[in-house]
């Protein structure tokens, strides 16, 4: 144990000697830039603020385990869930909402929407929805397509329904399991204001996301000490598009 702890503050000790915020154009994600009412991959603010996401839970095995971190960090994060697994695991569902985090859609069954008809969409969409509300008594106007994968028609949909598209700045790539220290390094290289983190809380059972509560126990403390502050996506819309946040710091200050 205390092996590993000298590896890691090694590692970490590494990141801290080029911490700095990389910067993001908007101009990478054309669905934002074509439709900034519907789709939202990053925002577009100066402040240290950071959305981190979930996606594919929730499951017994890691979702618990996250949702311990971010309560021992006190920080709020934004779970895209999967309409199969919140039939299959209520209980965690209801302990997402309980712990004050906000909840996304992610499809029923987590096709490749690519491939998919706009009615296939809103049959994934709408069979999540009622699952969630079933677990928790809340819908959610969130939606994350798995791999991200949407088209223009499939985005003015989502409008049609209600709901808003969420992509993400950083990917973590975690799902491929390359361990904490991959993880923290892909993150602190790559985040900036505004920057929403794509991590995940379940998979196919083959995958070990072991690294995924790793690093998220050393990168919260280290970022925040870098001045990050922690937002859901919902308050990230907000700031994005009215200034709400910062416009209630403001109050509090004054």
């Amino acid at each position: 144990m205390l092996g590993r702890f000298i590896i890691l503050s090694g590692v970490i000790s590494m990141f801290l000697s080029s911490f700095s915020p990389v910067a993001s154009s908007v101009d990478y994600y054309p669905l934002q830039t074509e439709f900034p009412n519907h789709m939202l991959y990053q925002g577009q603010i100066q402040d240290k603020i950071i959305a981190l996401t979930f996606d594919d839970g929730p499951d017994q095995q890691y979702t618990p385990e996250i949702l311990d971190i971010l309560h021992k960090h006190q920080v709020k994060a934004t779970f895209f869930l999967m309409g199969s697994r919140v039939a299959k695991h209520p209980d965690v569902t209801r302990r997402i909402v309980d712990d004050g985090h906000a909840i996304g859609n992610h499809t029923y069954w987590h096709p490749n929407l690519a491939e998919a008809d706009v009615h296939q969409m809103e049959w994934e969409i709408n069979q999540t929805n009622n699952q969630i509300y079933q677990a928790t008594g809340q819908t959610t106007q969130w939606f994350r397509a798995p791999y991200g994968a949407l088209d223009e028609q499939q985005v003015l949909s989502l409008g049609f329904l209600g709901y808003k598209g969420i992509g993400w700045s950083i990917d973590t790539e975690d799902w491929k399991g390359p361990g904490d220290k991959a993880i923290t390094r892909q993150v602190i290289q790559n985040v900036h204001p505004g920057a929403i983190i794509l991590m995940h809380n379940a998979g196919h059972w083959t995958q070990d996301l072991t690294g995924t509560a790793e690093a998220l126990d050393e990168l919260i403390p280290l970022l925040k000490r870098h001045g990050y502050q922690f937002v859901t996506v919902p308050q990230m819309w907000q700031l994005n598009h009215h200034g709400q946040i910062a416009s209630q710091r403001a109050k509090e200050k004054s």
